[in-house]
């Protein structure tokens, strides 16, 4: 498979990957040949990049954390859990606990992969896979971190309902804490006697930095407790690839981790930090770059502790007659990714 932009789709081509409706219903199954009036549709709704099928990368799997199932009843779950909050309904938290243990068993089966998050999102999808993602992100780095099982399910409970605050809400004034989605999401989280606090505080405490320059309530260091800093660094990587403003720049992932590293010890959490580059794919599998040899490849591979060494397949030549070889960085070590290619 290669993960390209929407624009560089064509009529004929094939899903690579299927994409969900905002309530985890399937809207195109991967496998699919891709009409223009499909093509048309997916920009209409605001996808971007497509996992594309072709030949010469059948092989390559994207070696994704978590299963297709486990995706679909977290999506499911998190609209039920949005819609009933938006017509003033009770939701169930023991539906929404059943996700995310179903989530870390995937991410402990899985723990040796690195995390790539290039599910296909649309505007209707978008926030659901935005909870889903920091989720994922922030239970790894527990892991990482030597929590125990009921540590990783209170972050991963925060982590999934870090937003919750902003369900039904119609504005939203900054120089007034309490009108604040970290503030309502709190209140929304506390009111739910089952949950631990330290999950309503994830959602309280998600926007501080490290510098007090936070909101709501301009935390310092030690003050901000430590879920609550490993779901920022989470939120901040997912809103750098994929930012809620139509006006914001979208960085690549590689960009964004080089972005992240300039909010050291200012808005995020150093120790978090590390454990976060370790963890996350700079160069997801299927992605298209340049070498600093000039050849142009596919990543197909990569290793846990080098996310930018990875594996890169290089195919020259006519179709009657393809040259096709794969270097691998971590061994090639004078040669380079001089550029990703979109």
């Amino acid at each position: 498979m290669k993960y390209i932009s929407i624009d560089n789709v064509e009529p004929g081509q094939f899903l690579g990957k299927t994409i969900y409706s905002g309530n985890g219903t399937i809207l195109l199954s991967a496998g699919v040949q891709l009409t223009v009036y499909m093509i048309s549709t997916l920009n209409r709704i605001g996808v971007t990049m497509l996992y594309i099928q072709d030949p010469l990368f059948d092989d390559v799997e994207t070696s994704d954390m978590l299963s297709e199932a486990t995706k679909q009843g977290i999506l499911q779950e998190m609209s039920n859990v949005y819609e009933s909050i938006r017509s003033g309904k009770k939701w169930n938290t023991q539906s929404i606990g059943s996700s995310v243990e179903s989530l870390l068993r995937d991410v402990i089966s899985n723990k040796e992969l690195l995390v790539q998050l290039t599910d296909i999102r649309t505007k209707d999808n978008n926030e659901y896979i935005h909870a889903m993602n920091v989720c994922l992100l922030s239970s790894v780095m527990g892991i990482n971190m030597g929590f125990n099982y009921l540590q990783l399910k209170e972050l991963a409970m925060g982590a999934l309902l870090h937003d919750i605050g902003k369900s039904g809400m119609t504005k939203e004034y900054k120089h007034l804490p309490k009108t604040h989605h970290t503030w309502r999401g709190f209140e929304k989280l506390k009111s739910k006697r089952e949950l631990s606090l330290l999950i309503a505080h994830v959602a309280l405490q998600h926007h501080e930095r490290i510098d007090g320059l936070g909101v709501p309530r301009g935390l310092t260091g030690n003050k901000i407790h430590r879920y609550a800093k490993i779901v920022s660094a989470a939120d901040t990587y997912e809103r750098l690839i994929h930012p809620i403003s139509s006006e914001a720049k979208m960085l690549l992932p590689h960009e964004a981790c080089e972005e992240m590293m300039t909010m050291s010890e200012k808005q995020l959490d150093y120790e978090v930090l590390f454990q976060f580059n370790r963890v996350v794919s700079i160069y997801p599998i299927g992605t298209a770059v340049r070498l600093s040899t000039k050849e142009t490849g596919i990543v197909v591979g990569q290793h846990r502790g080098l996310p930018g060494r990875p594996v890169i397949r290089i195919v020259q030549g006519e179709a009657s007659n393809f040259d096709i070889k794969e270097l691998d960085l971590a061994q090639e070590t004078t040669v380079f990714i001089e550029a990703v290619l979109t």
